[in-house]
């Protein structure tokens, strides 16, 4: 009989595949030889064969992580014990180093260790797919214009310029821009994605995407932060469009376009890919690993590719604002006076850490020392903040990407049903109102989502609050609103249509869905960013 057993080679680190018959093979020969020491067999068959490193695991105990947010009602105060619990649980992921949760933050998924909106992680030498989310690239980009036209006929212009909502545009009215020839498709989670590419350009998505045409107030002070921070083309471009004005007391005005949307498609698809990817390269290097937490290693071809993917998307994304704006001033007439902006949803690197943000704007000093310049907007009938970084590494030197949720939509649309169950849209045609009293509000789709007005979000004052109390970044102006345009209640998914449901099978439905993730310990928390 062998004194080797399979167990004794898992106890010694190997684990169970082909390796086993060779290995039990060969102690047995050694036993033929007159060796009966267990031990010493082992230590033969590592000399032999190798010794394999032993997987890895989630650590006993979560790191601890720094939280820029503070509670200041229930509701905050069961959305921050639901972001704690999300958070420890990625924090016992082995090749994360540390965690920030941001003012806005709130749960994002009902998945052991999704990291919540408003998350950051920083991560030794590897990519998170699920920490950056299906979202790629979610983004904020700014224009800067001048232009003679009302509010209206520019919103007219905008409409016109930018297409919200599933499927991508047709074939005959697609956008072209050079990012659509780059050499890129031989990477292989880019391959066959062309198409996404294509028909997904100036085009926005639904959700909390938006186009917010704003204004922007120029003071000498707000010109002289940019010049500071080392932002000189910006600041000259403002100062030179201002020339004349900058000395009256409320400084020059300018229009703003500010439009926010992720990869669309695209990104959809190579997110799919890279998790894909990471639970299959995670489960070959560690046990016990939870989907959400999943990784690649960024020194290996698969992370590498993947890293590269990211960076094209990047650009793919900058590019589809690009769109959208230029062929807005060019519908408008309008003058350019500048343009910038940042991603909140991404993967950046610094040294050998990478730096990822589920809804986190960046706020830390470029390789050349400049405070990067943000935009956080807070709701479409509040002020969107443009700030510089104050670097805080307390916080993984990051900002909010917005105002964040203490409700899920669905959860808040509850009280505006009718006591039959079915929706009552007077009362939230009313509700829309009352909160964008005064602005240009366009639906893509016609019909209003509260979801994505005012009510759905946490109050903006208290978010800005934050950032300040925090420090996280320096406020230097704001865009005030005069209107926006979102996709709007477009109905049910094409996948999900209940039109042949009756009420009562809808309330049904909703009900076991209820249960669902109350068995999971979550209530109805939807991910705030949607392809």
């Amino acid at each position: 009989m062998s004194l080797l057993t399979g167990q004794d080679l898992i106890a010694a680190g190997w684990e169970p595949g082909p390796k086993f018959p060779a290995l039990l093979s060969a102690a047995a020969a050694y036993e033929e030889k007159g060796i009966h020491d267990p031990s010493y067999l082992i230590k033969l068959l590592e000399r032999d064969f190798g010794k394999e490193d032993p997987k890895l695991k989630l650590r006993d105990q979560p790191l601890n992580f720094s939280e820029a947010i503070e509670a200041t009602c229930d509701l905050d105060e069961k959305n921050i014990a639901a972001v704690r619990r999300f958070m420890g649980q990625l924090l016992r992921t082995p090749v994360i180093e540390a965690g920030a949760v941001m003012p806005d933050a709130c749960p994002a998924g009902a998945a052991e260790a999704t990291i919540p909106v408003g998350g950051a992680i920083a991560v030794k030498n590897a990519i998170l797919p699920a920490a950056h989310s299906a979202d790629i690239c979610c983004s904020m980009y700014a224009t800067v214009f001048q232009c003679g036209d009302s509010t209206g006929k520019m919103l007219d212009a905008l409409m016109g310029s930018t297409r919200f909502g599933f499927g991508g545009r047709r074939e005959d009215d697609r956008v072209d821009h050079p990012v659509l020839q780059e050499t890129v498709w031989s990477n292989p989670f880019l391959n066959g994605l062309e198409e996404h590419a294509a028909r997904h350009l100036a085009d926005q998505g639904d959700g909390n995407h938006f186009a917010y045409l704003g204004k922007l107030r120029v003071t000498n002070a707000f010109i002289d932060s940019l010049s500071t921070a080392g932002h000189d083309d910006i600041a000259r471009s403002l100062h030179d469009a201002a020339s004349g004005h900058l000395d009256d007391t409320d400084g020059a005005t300018f229009y703003t376009l500010v439009t926010h949307h992720g990869s669309r498609g695209l990104g959809a698809q190579l997110y799919k890919r890279g998790h894909k990817a990471a639970i299959r390269e995670t489960n070959r290097i560690a046990t016990g690993i939870p989907g959400a937490a999943a990784w690649l290693d960024v020194n290996t071809e698969t992370g590498a590719d993947y890293w590269e993917a990211l960076q094209y998307v990047g650009r793919w994304t900058k590019a589809n604002h690009e769109s959208i704006h230029d062929r807005f001033i060019e519908r408008s007439g309008a003058t350019l006076v500048t343009a910038f902006g940042n991603e909140h949803n991404f993967v950046w690197k610094r040294g050998d850490t990478f730096l990822h943000g589920k809804g986190a704007t960046p706020a830390w000093k470029d390789e050349g020392g400049r405070p990067l310049l943000g935009l956080i907007p807070l709701n479409m009938a509040s002020p969107i903040l443009v700030t510089l970084g104050n670097d805080n590494t307390e916080f993984l030197s990051f900002a909010p990407h917005g105002a964040g949720r203490n409700q899920s939509r669905t959860a808040m649309m509850r009280d505006f049903n009718k006591a039959n169950g079915e929706t009552d849209d007077r009362a939230i045609a009313r509700a829309i109102d009352d909160a964008t009293r005064g602005l240009d509000i366009r639906w893509y789709y016609g019909k209003g989502d509260l979801s994505e007005s005012p009510a759905g979000y946490k109050p903006a004052a208290q978010v800005r609050a934050q950032i300040e109390q925090f420090g996280l970044a320096d406020i230097v102006a704001e865009v005030t609103p005069l209107g926006c345009i979102m996709a709007g209640d477009g109905g049910p998914q094409p996948w999900r249509r209940q039109d042949h449901l009756t009420p009562k099978q809808k309330r049904q439905i909703e009900h076991r869905a209820d249960r669902r993730k109350e068995r999971q310990g979550l209530r109805h928390w939807e991910d705030l960013e949607t392809d």
